[in-house]
C-alpha cells in the first residue's frame, strides 16, 4: 500500500514538472516578446530612466530556462527515487522560484512609477524631443512613429508644446507650435494641409494626447512579465510542495 502510495505520488510530481516545463517556455517566449518591444517604447522608458520592465523580461528569460531545465531534472529525479537527487531539484527550484518572484515584482513596481501620471513620460519628452543627442534622436523618432500612427499629440494634448518650454519649441517653435507629426500629412510624408496645422484646426491636428496609449502599452508588457510571471510561480509553488512530501517518503 505504501509503496502503491509512493508511485502515485511519483506520477503527480512528474506530471506537474511537465505541466511546470511548458509553462516555463510560455513565459520565456512572452518575456523575449517584451525583450523585442513589439510597440517599440524602448526608448520612451529609458529616457524616463525606468528600464526596470525590460529588466525583468531579461530575468524572466533566464528563469524561464532555467525552470525548464531545472523541471527535466525533476522528472529524472523523480523516477529514479533519489533522496540525494530530489534534494538538488529542490535546492534549485527555490533559488529560482526567488528570481522569477524579483522579476514579477520589479514589472509591477516599475509600472506604478513610469505610468502612474504623465508628468515624467511629458517632462522626457519636452525635454529630449528634438535634441541633438543620441538619445534625442530616439526619443523623437519613437515619439513621431507614435504621434502618426496613434494619430496623437504630445503626452496629454498639443497644449504641452505651448504651455511648457520645450527643446523642440526652441529650437523650431516659429516653423509650427507643435511637432509636424502631431498633424495629419499626406502619403509622401509631407503636412496634409500647413496652414491648419499651424492654426490648430481640428480636421487636421491631433488633439488627443498619446499618454493613454503608451501607458497601456506599457502595461501589457507588465501584466504579461508580472501576472503570467505570479501565475507560474503559484502553480511552481504547489508542485514544490508535493515534491517535498514526496522527498520525506524516500528511503
Amino acid at each position: 500500500m505504501v509503496s502503491k502510495g509512493l508511485g502515485c505520488l511519483m506520477v503527480t510530481v512528474v506530471v506537474c514538472n511537465i505541466f511546470a516545463a511548458a509553462a516555463s517556455l510560455a513565459l520565456m517566449a512572452v518575456a523575449i516578446w517584451v525583450v523585442v518591444d513589439a510597440y517599440k517604447l524602448y526608448p520612451i522608458s529609458a529616457g524616463s530612466g525606468k528600464t526596470d520592465i525590460f529588466a525583468a523580461a531579461w530575468i524572466a528569460i533566464f528563469t524561464g530556462f532555467a525552470f525548464f531545465v531545472t523541471c527535466l531534472f525533476g522528472i529524472f529525479a523523480a523516477l529514479k527515487r533519489s533522496r540525494g537527487l530530489m534534494l538538488t531539484y529542490l535546492i534549485i527550484m527555490f533559488i529560482i522560484f526567488i528570481f522569477e518572484c524579483a522579476s514579477a515584482i520589479t514589472a509591477v513596481t516599475n509600472r506604478d512609477y513610469l505610468v502612474g501620471n504623465s508628468n515624467l513620460v511629458k517632462q522626457q519628452m519636452l525635454q529630449n524631443y528634438a535634441a541633438d543627442t543620441t538619445q534625442g534622436k530616439q526619443i523623437t523618432d519613437t515619439w513621431n512613429k507614435v504621434m502618426q500612427d496613434v494619430q496623437c499629440c504630445g503626452t496629454d494634448g498639443p497644449k504641452d508644446w505651448i504651455d511648457f518650454q520645450s527643446t523642440y519649441q526652441s529650437t523650431f517653435g516659429t516653423s509650427y507650435p507643435w511637432p509636424p507629426n502631431c498633424c495629419k500629412k499626406l502619403s509622401n510624408s509631407e503636412v496634409a494641409n500647413p496652414t491648419n496645422c499651424r492654426l490648430g484646426q481640428n480636421t487636421d491636428l491631433f488633439t488627443k494626447g498619446c499618454f493613454q496609449y503608451i501607458e497601456s502599452m506599457l502595461s501589457r508588457y507588465v501584466w504579461v512579465i508580472s501576472w503570467y510571471g505570479f501565475a507560474v510561480l503559484m502553480f511552481v509553488f504547489f508542485m514544490l510542495l508535493l515534491a517535498m512530501v514526496y522527498y520525506t517518503q524516500l528511503d
